[in-house]
């Protein structure tokens, strides 16, 4: 039991122009002993001072204020590389989640989701986890008019295979959901990752989601 309260908390701001939201969010996280809400902001200046003087590890944005929540996401993500961007958001717009992904947000979040569903996508962002919502996912794999040529060329299969690697699904589940063996889904993500240029599942997932392949 020691141990755990030597674990530094992780450090949290809150950006929304809505302040009874901030004091709802700032009261569910108490229940969370590993997350601390350091601080409130109501639009992105206070949001960029409060980044430069407490250098929270997650940032959860609004979208809809007077500074766009994508704008200021882009300018933390620059000036603060280390302080992931978390958007919790009423909207759901596929191009509203392509725009706050591009600015760098890690994970994009409803804000009807259970204070469970949000604690845990903290912690995803605090260790560099990409983390969409369902909904989010739905909306991404709504067919558009394409203006251009896909950016990556996936197979049917390689495309389903990141989808589901975006929603954070691990191989074993990945295989379990496509009726496919372990090996061949270990196989289908690594040529995905060669064909994206990623290092890494997470790093796949975020920019899939960038330029629109899910």
């Amino acid at each position: 039991m020691e141990t755990n309260k030597l674990v530094k908390p992780i450090r949290v701001i809150t950006v929304d122009d809505h302040q009874i939201l901030r004091g709802g969010i700032k009261f569910l996280l108490l229940a969370f002993d590993d997350i601390e809400l350091v601080g409130e902001a109501g639009n992105g200046d206070e949001a960029l001072r409060l980044c430069e003087n407490l250098q929270p590890d997650v940032v959860l944005m609004d979208l809809m204020m007077g500074m766009n929540g994508a704008e200021v996401t882009k300018v933390i993500r620059k000036k603060y590389p280390k302080i992931q961007v978390l958007i919790l958001t009423s909207f759901l717009d596929k191009g509203l989640v392509q725009k706050a992904m591009q600015a760098g947000a890690i994970g994009y979040l409803l804000k009807g989701v259970s204070i469970d569903e949000l604690a845990n996508a903290i912690r995803c962002a605090a260790i560099g986890r990409s983390i969409l919502s369902a909904e989010v996912i739905q909306a991404l794999l709504q067919p558009t008019q394409p203006s251009s040529p896909p950016a990556y060329k996936l197979s049917r299969r390689q495309a389903e295979v990141l989808t589901l690697l975006a929603l954070g699904l691990s191989n074993e589940e990945i295989a379990q959901r496509m009726k496919l063996s372990p090996s061949t889904i270990r196989h289908h993500v690594s040529q995905v990752l060669n064909k994206l240029g990623a290092t890494n599942r997470t790093e796949a997932a975020t920019r899939a989601v960038r330029v629109g392949c899910v």
